[in-house]
């Protein structure tokens, strides 16, 4: 194996990874090109072709791959993306469903089962609720717009119902029309948005429904790690902790700028204030890297994974990261 050296390096513009698309932070040992593109085409390359030396990754599909032995990666313990998915559950204004309970027996769309959001809402779900995967009937299609010709049912290790949207129907317009009887998506879909909205949000005060579930379990879920493309971590054991590195070392000037305040640097007027209803919810490191602080939230995430059936068995942490970072 040739040891890389120069890396392609696929991340989003995250504020916690400008500072490596800017060159403020580079790789150490490396050039580098930092490339920014839509998400779906980055994690479509990184599975399907390995394109990138660095990619970033849906944790869940990335969780599916490594314990099927298909994924090209491994992963390093950095995490681009975490969100609380409370808020991505919409019910029609006039739904009869008022708590999670209602929930059960009821047909639920979604984008895409194994998505990493819809695998955080289920977890919470489950979790805070008790409300079970196996217990919801779940159809996969697009939301607004149609974006795929084929929509593929993942493969599933346990009996659930879940089916494909008949003829490319759009589960926005199926919301409207009473075929189901709620929304999973990760954005609002068109019914949720405008001056006259025909939906809602199924939790009206998610924020304050998810610092209850942090409260409880101490969990922010991971929506996307980074992963150093296998073949170049075995060629250079360096790589992985440089990578580490040059990660964390953006996420900290990031974590500056929340706090400065003599020039706001988010654009965000109360930003101060946020930054410290955040802490006293979360403490000071509400949004960790390394292995030791985010253990926790992996088994979870994992659990979560294994009892929707998206994976075949239970896994340790351990065995999704490369091994020069797991003391991080």
């Amino acid at each position: 194996m040739t040891k890389a050296k120069h890396l392609q390096v696929a991340v989003w513009r995250y504020d916690r990874t400008q500072a490596l698309h800017d060159g403020r932070v580079g790789i150490d040992g490396y050039s580098s090109t930092v490339i920014e593109e839509p998400l779906e085409d980055m994690f479509a390359k990184a599975f399907g072709s390995a394109e990138y030396e660095v990619s970033e990754l849906s944790l869940s599909n990335y969780l599916r791959m490594c314990v099927d032995g298909s994924c090209a990666y491994q992963g390093i313990q950095i995490f681009p993306s975490r969100s609380f998915r409370h808020g991505a559950f919409y019910v029609l204004n006039a739904s009869d469903i008022r708590q999670p309970a209602d929930l059960v027996g009821r047909r639920i769309g979604v984008r895409e089962f194994s998505m990493t959001a819809a695998l955080a809402a289920r977890g919470a779900l489950r979790d805070q609720f008790g409300v079970e995967s196996d217990q919801v009937s779940w159809i996969v299609g697009d939301v607004d717009t149609r974006e795929r010709e084929e929509i593929p049912l993942p493969r599933l290790f346990k009996e659930l119902s879940i089916e494909v949207a008949k003829e490319g129907a759009l589960l926005d317009k199926m919301l409207l029309a009473g075929e189901i009887d709620a929304i999973l998506a990760y954005k609002p879909p068109k019914s949720a948005a405008g001056s006259n909205p025909k939906s809602r949000r199924f939790f009206d005060q998610a924020e304050v429904t998810e610092k209850a579930y942090f409260a409880q379990s101490g969990i922010f879920p991971i929506m996307h790690l980074i992963g150093v493309r296998t073949d170049n971590a075995s060629a250079d054991e360096r790589l992985p902790m440089s990578v580490y590195e040059a990660f964390a070392k953006a996420q900290d000037i990031a974590n500056a700028d929340l706090s400065y305040e003599q020039a706001l640097r988010i654009g965000l007027p109360w930003l101060r204030y946020e930054l410290d209803r955040t802490i006293a919810s979360m403490g000071t490191d509400f949004w960790p890297c390394g292995f030791a602080a985010n253990r926790k939230v992996i088994e979870a995430m994992i659990g979560w994974s294994f009892k929707d059936g998206l994976i075949s068995r239970l896994v340790e942490p351990e065995e999704l990261f490369h091994p020069s970072v797991l003391s991080t």
